[in-house]
């Protein structure tokens, strides 16, 4: 089987989905008018949400380009796709939990805890982070985006394997002073801490599931001006990616192109006591994905890197 990602790149004509394979990038629809491989083209959100129908093909196309050049030299890569929904699994690392002073129940005798993030939080590798005047302690949160690639309800968790097209590295920017509350009697408020524009760093690749492997064995982690900060596997889950999208379809039917960020190790600033700065540069790394770089922009916080 031939390792290849799904991309999208800027172009002057506008987004262009894109085909890595190895470490060659070329362009989904040349290549594939070239091979003979038509029916796979699109943009790589409308492939996701078509995961079963495009599949094959374009496995078939990346054994095909395996060993070629690359027509396209260093791209510049959007985000490389627009998630359905993004779903956020929160504590799921003990270490984690114990960083952020969490109190957790037995797993038997508890569920996960998922909050949404907004669509429009998203931006990809490259982009900048906008912290807004309001927020004085960002934060980072290196995560294995788990892309959804057929809809399903109450799915059993023996099943969930079979409903994951891919993943991505998603960096769940957080802004720790935000998400506290003291104001109602309810303590934690997610949607404000967590759904700030840009606060959805997102790429660089989309790979698919045969290509990286038993999901929970995967090393992630994440560094702040070269020093790293996070260094984990998603084998230290609490709940496991299966039972995330077990757990999910019981609420809703979950849907081609769902996202969802399946929980960060331990290393956060929060639990260092240290936050992102002015001109701080985060690198985000999943093995098997790739690396997701983004500046940060707080002219109102001291100056970083």
């Amino acid at each position: 089987m031939t390792w290849f990602a799904l991309a999208t790149r800027a172009g002057p004509d506008g987004p262009r989905p894109t085909i890595q394979v190895g470490d060659a990038f070329h362009d989904l629809h040349d290549a594939a008018a070239a091979h003979g491989f038509a029916a796979v083209t699109g943009d790589v959100t409308a492939i996701i949400r078509d995961w079963d129908a495009r599949r094959d093909g374009l496995f078939a196309l990346a054994a095909a380009l395996s060993g070629k050049d690359g027509s396209i030299a260093a791209p510049r890569l959007a985000a490389p796709f627009e998630p359905r929904r993004i779903f956020a699994a929160a504590s799921n690392f003990i270490e984690h939990a114990e960083e952020m002073q969490t109190k957790l129940a037995a797993k038997a005798e508890s569920e996960p805890f998922i909050f949404l993030k907004t669509i429009e939080s998203v931006v990809g590798p490259g982009d900048t982070v906008v912290v807004p005047p309001q927020v004085s302690r960002p934060d980072w949160e290196v995560e294995l985006g788990v892309v959804l690639g057929r809809p399903g309800k109450n799915v059993a968790v023996a099943d969930a394997h079979a409903m994951i097209a891919g993943y991505t590295i998603v960096n769940d920017v957080s802004a720790r002073d935000r998400t506290r509350r003291s104001d109602f009697p309810f303590s934690h408020d997610w949607f404000r801490g967590k759904s700030f524009d840009s606060f959805t760093p997102l790429g660089p690749v989309f790979v698919p599931r045969d290509c990286l492997g038993d999901p929970h064995a995967i090393r992630l982690g994440l560094k702040v001006n070269g020093a790293a900060m996070q260094d984990g596997n998603t084998s230290e889950m609490i709940f496991n990616i299966y039972e995330q999208i077990a757990y999910l379809s019981t609420i809703l039917e979950l849907r081609a192109g769902d996202l969802i960020a399946s929980g960060t190790p331990a290393g956060v600033g929060m639990g260092r006591g240290v936050f992102l700065k002015d001109g701080d540069i985060m690198n985000a790394w999943v093995e098997g994905v790739g690396e997701l770089v983004n500046p940060v922009a707080a002219p109102h916080l001291p100056k970083g890197a």
